[in-house]
């Protein structure tokens, strides 16, 4: 399929041009503004203006082939960062510079690379192949270097084709050394949707994607009898698209209808309808299956931070402890005023951090997939007494629940009343009938990435509006920057529009560079929902 190739957001091959490249492309005379390049003086100038602590932080993240062991005897053949999923965390502090040396061992020529996600970076670092590198080589290293001016709590992964999907990502943690909050320890918890080296892999899934749903009249404009926005499968079971239970081993072979990995029938009422694309034979929590869950030892009455990551591809999870409430204290590392709920919803790319106080036992942290009706689990073990089933559904995950949009920033992350300087509608579009997924009715072109920017300039408040035309939710995720949502909502750089609805978020362009703006579904992404937010020259 040349389209995919063609309208990769992350595609590796068309990366070997250089940044050089598109700095000249977005220099010419004509209808495209002069764009900042983001190698250039600009980008320079505000990287110097970050406080630096002086110390540097050398790691390496070796990219490579391997056999992740899953739990329960479960093995996938997969991809990950020096043999393990998710990859080793790495932790600095506020002003520290991360030097990560990026080796890639990945085979058959793949290329690839690493974005350093929700950091307010430089823009050369930022790991978007073709827009801010080279995408880089198989046999080749790349070093990634910056100053990590900002706490909280972070993650970073692949910018390439669909490579999210597989087992290169790992938690970055930024600490503040004046740390406001007080508690006694620390989990961090990265939740994940798995397919690859099980059912197929990420390339095949999309690949079946983008064949889209044919003549199954499954468009924008197909009505649905079940009442939500999203469209009703319910009653495709018998048409081998249904089962979205069916064991890791199973494949269709129903006829030209029949769908490996397509699923049907997924509907919540928090995601406004269709809450997902692909069925994933397993949901994990720290790299683990609930048959064999990963544990977290600690003591009763302890008040531990919880930092909980979504690196999923196509789902959004529902997050409960059994037996306990959870105080949110932040979201995509900035603070929030303090709310108390039995559980919060998440999706691919956002983060939550949030307080527990112990109680005395073993508790089930559950990942209940939303809208699709399975589970990941992790333990926390406190005193005596036998694990719950792998299957447990604690009631907390019907009980109070808040998204991003109920809550509000804390004081000191607030951004002051302003008027906007620029605004810019982003209509999201597209639908499942031919997974046709696009900005403003455009799917994002790789080979003129900077064609129709979104331009913006030093010093501005700008507003984005999201327009959700379609049918489904997209989790919006902007680099290089945190945005407000509306005028006192929380600073985020991830956020779910729902179907058929509009989200204002405001932010102030203090970084500058050429930055991505695109749906964190990492397959809704790929078929082209992406747009580049660039500062004029």
């Amino acid at each position: 399929m040349n389209s995919i190739n063609r309208r990769s957001i992350l595609m590796a091959g068309l990366g070997v041009a250089g940044v050089g490249a598109l700095a000249a492309c977005t220099s010419n005379s004509g209808s495209t503004p002069a764009l900042v390049n983001p190698s250039g003086s600009a980008v320079a100038a505000a990287e110097k203006k970050r406080t630096s602590t002086g110390k540097v932080h050398n790691v390496t993240l070796t990219a490579a082939p391997d056999m992740l062991d899953l739990g329960g005897g479960v093995m996938a053949k997969s991809w990950a960062f020096s043999g393990q999923a998710p990859g080793k965390e790495l932790r600095v502090s506020v002003g520290d510079t991360l030097a990560a040396e990026l080796s890639n061992q990945l085979p058959n020529k793949t290329t690839t690379s690493v974005h350093w996600h929700g950091i307010a970076l430089r823009s050369d670092m930022d790991g978007v192949p073709p827009v801010t590198q080279p995408a880089v080589r198989a046999g080749s290293n790349f070093t990634y270097r910056f100053i990590a001016d900002a706490p909280g709590t972070y993650f970073f992964h692949p910018h390439v084709g669909v490579q999210l999907d597989r087992g290169l990502y790992a938690p970055l943690i930024v600490e503040d050394p004046k740390e406001p909050l007080s508690y006694d320890d620390e989990w961090v918890i990265v939740l994940d949707d798995w397919v690859d080296g099980v059912t197929g892999t990420p390339d095949e899934v999309f690949a079946e994607l983008r064949q889209g749903m044919g003549g199954m009249d499954m468009d924008d404009d197909a009505s649905s009898s079940s009442g939500h926005e999203g469209h009703d499968m319910g009653n495709m079971e018998g048409m081998g698209m249904g089962d979205d239970s069916a064991s890791p081993s199973a494949s269709s072979s129903s006829g030209d209808t029949s769908m490996k990995f397509m699923l049907m029938g997924a509907e919540s009422d928090l995601l406004g309808g269709d809450a997902g694309d692909v069925k994933y034979p397993y949901h994990l929590v720290n790299g683990r299956v609930p048959a064999d869950p990963d544990v977290y030892q600690g003591k009763p009455g302890k008040r531990v931070r919880l930092r909980i990551i979504n690196a999923g591809g196509d789902t959004a999870y529902r997050v409960a402890l059994g037996g306990h409430k959870l105080t949110i204290t932040h979201t995509d590392g900035f603070p929030v005023e303090h709310q108390q709920v039995d559980a919060l919803l998440i999706s691919m790319g956002e983060r939550y951090d949030v307080l527990v106080t112990l109680g005395d036992g073993v508790f089930p942290l559950v990942a209940l997939a939303e809208g699709k009706d399975t589970t990941g689990m992790a333990l926390i073990r406190t005193g005596s007494g036998s694990a719950p089933s792998a299957t447990v559904r604690p009631k907390e995950l019907e009980g109070k629940i808040l998204t991003a949009s109920q809550l509000r920033a804390a004081d000191d992350v607030r951004l002051p009343s302003k008027k906007a300087d620029r605004v810019h509608r982003i209509e999201l579009t597209g639908s499942m009938g031919k997974y046709n997924w696009a900005i403003n009715g455009k799917a994002f072109d790789m080979d003129d990435p900077a064609a129709n920017p979104l331009t913006i300039e030093e010093g501005q408040r700008v507003q984005l509006d999201f327009v959700n035309t379609t049918e489904m939710w997209h989790p919006m995720h902007l680099h290089g920057h945190t945005y407000q949502l509306g005028t006192s909502g929380p600073r985020k750089d991830t956020t779910i529009v729902l179907p058929k609805k509009k989200l204002s978020v405001v932010f102030d362009a203090d970084n500058p560079g050429q930055w991505m703006l695109h749906c964190h579904n990492a397959y809704h992404g790929e078929a082209g929902m992406v747009a580049l937010v660039a500062y004029r020259a």
